[in-house]
Order: structure tokens, then C-alpha cells, then sequence
């Protein structure tokens, strides 16, 4: 028999920053040599009487006998399970003796298995509270870095052991070289990988993170808007079609409302009230964060309603087509009204904060509120203030100060 010199040491010690009805969290700590690894006890214990140098409760209340006798029974089962692993190989890892006393298989403790568990709960979720389309980014971001770890590294998985800032670096060559990603997709995917970072450190698999000294490369910020010139071009130009009028004027709907693609798809009737004053105005849910979202209906609005009152199906309000038909017509739209832009239909709503509302004096508090956000930072990405608006405001605050302030 192969024996180690390594010694193991347990500690235990008190998650002081989470409290819950009064108690914190009690967290072991496994050491063999420089290596370890933390974890969590499951159990909860009274700050109050906890002894930071004993690593355990005073007293001999209930409550301090239970947390006591689990501790006791999570130290000798760890020394237990290190004696075995050592026995056995003559050498054991904090890791191999967490994982050994928990019960856990190594494949749980891997980079690919905790993605695939990530992504079977977030499948289970969708329609609850995880859209579709989250998860799909999730599975994409899955299949991306297994395929990376398996030409690179010629292996199947890694444990997160192994996970360095030379895997990032390794990762990031091959999704901008070898994928050709985009910069938007590429900072997708090591956002996704990140997250299963953050999952394997909460969960005390590793306690560093790999990611430290890696910048990701963003993408250049583009324009996200039109301009109002450009959205009169859209307004007076004549189109050939009847399906191509459809699309301008869903966009020009949602400009002027700021609704997004799905909450105009599931627009009814009876999402449309009538206020004391007799104005219109649209109440709804928006689909993607369920908050509520009360907008006036302003004339152009009002003018495409009245338009395709009569040609949707059921209650829907407008007839309309799938988001990919939409944005393929923008682009041949675009071209038949001069504009030099990749249009698409959620520049609409990029539209509605900028021009329509934020560069005629809305206050963004009101626009947060009309967009249907939750935080007030989330309008801020959308809305951007207009260098014309900006000139406006500075002209007005000049002709009123004029005069006010004498330079002696």
C-alpha cells in the first residue's frame, strides 16, 4: 500500500452575510496539503452562539445540540472517506474527499455535466419563468464548448480543475478563429460559460475563478434607432405591395408605442381602454417580464388601428406575420425608401425611446414605465439622447440664462 504524508483538516465556519429567520448558513471547509475546497452543511445555525474558533454552537440548547451532532457526523464521515481514497490511490484531493463524502460521481463535478444540468432545469422551466429562446441560447452555448473540448483537448469533458486562463483564452481563439463569431455571439457564449463558473464556486467545486484577467472583446455600440427623417421616408414613400404596406405600418405601430414583436402579436381589443378624459390608451403585460405596461395612444396609432380594424382574426388587432418575414421585408423596405440602414423590427422599439418619446421631453421615467421595465437602466440601454436634442436643449437653456450672468 501506496500511503500520503498529506494530512486532511476540517473546518466549519458560519455564511454570515446570508441570514435567514435569524440563523446563517454553516459552511465546511476541506484541506489536504494546499489544496481546498469548500461546501455547503445544509444546515443553519444561531450566530449567537457559535464559537469561530471551535467551529461549533455553545451551549446545550436543542438547537445546539442538532447542528453539533451534524457537524460531528460530517467530520467523521469526511475523515472516513479520506482514509478510503488514500488506502486505495495513497493520495486524495479536498475535491475527491467532498465529492466521496457526499455521495457525489465525479461527472457531476465536471464542466460539461454541470452545463448539462444547468440546461435540463432550465428545459423544465420553460413556459414558467425561462423563455424558449434563453434556453436554446443555453443548449447552442453547450454544444459550441463541447465540441471545443473535444478538438482541443481530445477528451470528452474536463473536471473544472482544469479550467485556467489559459482554457479562456483557448476558448475565446476558438470561437472568434475557428467559429467566426460575431463579437455579439461570441460574448453569448462565454457569458453561458460563466455562469457554470459562478454555479461551480457558489458550490464550493472550486474556489478561484478562471475568468480573472480576461476582458471579452464587445461589440462596436450601433445606432438602434431611425432618425424621424428616416421614419417620415417610411411614412410618405409609396409601396409596391400590400404585404410590404403591412410590415411598414406594424413598425410604424410599434414606433409610436413602443410595443415589442410579441406583445403586438398577442394585442387584442381588449387590451385597448378609454380613459376619463375619453383619450385611448393600451394596457398590457408584456410577455417577457409579465410587468404592467399603460400606453397613450398617439394619432398615427390611432389611424392603424382604424386601418386593419376588420382584418385580423378573433380579437387580434393587427394581421400579423412571423418576426423573420417581418425583418427580411424591412430590408427591401429600407431600399425602396432610401434608407442606409439594416432595419429590423426591433429597431422600432429602440425608436419609440429615443425619438419618439426621450428627444421630445418624455422624462425616461415615464418611458421606463410605458416600455414595461422593470429598471430604470434597462431604459437607459435602449434610449439615446439625439445630438439634435441635445441642441435644442442647450439653445433654450441659452436664451433663457441670456443676460443672467455679467462676467466682471
Amino acid at each position: 500500500m501506496n500511503t500520503s504524508n498529506v494530512q486532511l483538516k476540517v473546518t466549519f465556519y458560519l455564511k454570515k452575510k446570508v441570514v435567514r429567520n435569524g440563523l446563517c448558513p454553516v459552511m465546511g471547509r476541506i484541506s489536504t496539503g494546499n489544496d481546498m475546497v469548500q461546501f455547503s452543511c445544509k444546515i443553519d445555525a444561531d450566530p449567537a452562539l457559535w464559537d469561530v474558533r471551535a467551529g461549533r454552537l455553545n451551549g446545550k440548547s436543542r438547537h445546539a445540540r442538532e447542528v453539533n451532532r451534524e457537524i460531528d457526523k460530517i467530520n467523521v464521515t469526511a475523515n472516513a472517506r479520506f482514509m478510503e481514497i488514500v488506502y486505495n490511490r495513497g493520495t486524495a484531493t479536498a475535491n475527491e474527499v467532498k465529492n466521496a463524502f457526499q455521495g457525489i460521481s465525479s461527472s457531476q463535478e465536471t464542466l460539461l455535466g454541470i452545463f448539462r444540468e444547468h440546461n435540463d432545469e432550465f428545459e423544465k422551466r420553460i413556459g414558467v419563468n425561462i423563455k424558449k429562446g434563453t434556453f436554446n441560447g443555453y443548449k447552442s452555448s453547450y454544444e459550441h464548448l463541447e465540441k471545443f473540448i473535444n478538438q482541443k483537448y481530445r477528451v470528452s469533458d474536463v473536471s473544472f480543475r482544469q479550467l485556467d486562463y489559459s482554457f479562456i483564452e483557448n476558448y475565446d481563439y476558438h470561437l472568434r478563429i475557428n467559429c467566426k463569431l460575431k463579437p455579439g455571439s461570441m460574448l453569448h457564449k462565454m457569458v453561458c460559460l460563466r455562469k457554470m463558473v459562478e454555479i461551480a464556486i457558489d458550490r464550493g467545486i472550486i474556489s478561484f475563478d478562471p475568468f480573472t484577467g480576461y476582458t471579452p472583446q464587445r461589440p462596436k455600440a450601433s445606432q438602434k434607432f431611425i432618425p424621424v427623417d428616416e421614419l417620415e421616408k417610411l411614412m410618405k414613400t409609396k409601396l409596391k405591395s400590400h404585404a410590404l404596406e403591412v410590415t411598414r405600418d406594424m413598425f410604424l405601430f410599434s414606433s409610436f408605442t413602443g410595443l415589442a414583436y410579441v406583445d403586438l402579436c398577442n394585442l387584442t381589443s381588449q387590451n385597448i381602454i378609454k380613459a376619463d378624459d375619453g383619450t385611448l390608451w393600451l394596457n398590457i403585460n408584456r410577455s417577457k417580464t409579465g410587468s404592467a405596461s399603460k400606453i397613450p395612444l398617439l394619432e398615427i396609432p390611432l389611424q392603424l388601428i382604424e386601418k386593419y380594424g376588420d382584418t385580423a382574426s378573433g380579437e387580434r388587432v393587427f394581421p400579423m406575420k412571423s418576426n423573420a418575414a417581418m425583418n427580411i421585408q424591412l430590408k427591401t423596405i429600407a431600399k425602396l425608401c432610401g434608407i442606409d440602414r439594416n432595419l429590423s423590427f426591433h429597431m422600432s422599439r429602440h425608436t419609440f425611446a429615443t425619438e419618439t418619446c426621450l428627444s421630445q421631453g418624455v422624462p425616461i421615467e415615464s418611458v421606463s414605465r410605458m416600455m414595461g421595465h422593470n429598471k430604470l437602466s434597462t431604459t437607459q440601454i435602449y434610449a439615446k439622447v439625439t445630438h439634435n436634442k441635445v441642441d435644442e436643449d442647450m439653445t433654450a437653456l441659452s436664451e433663457k440664462i441670456d443676460g443672467k450672468y455679467i462676467l466682471s
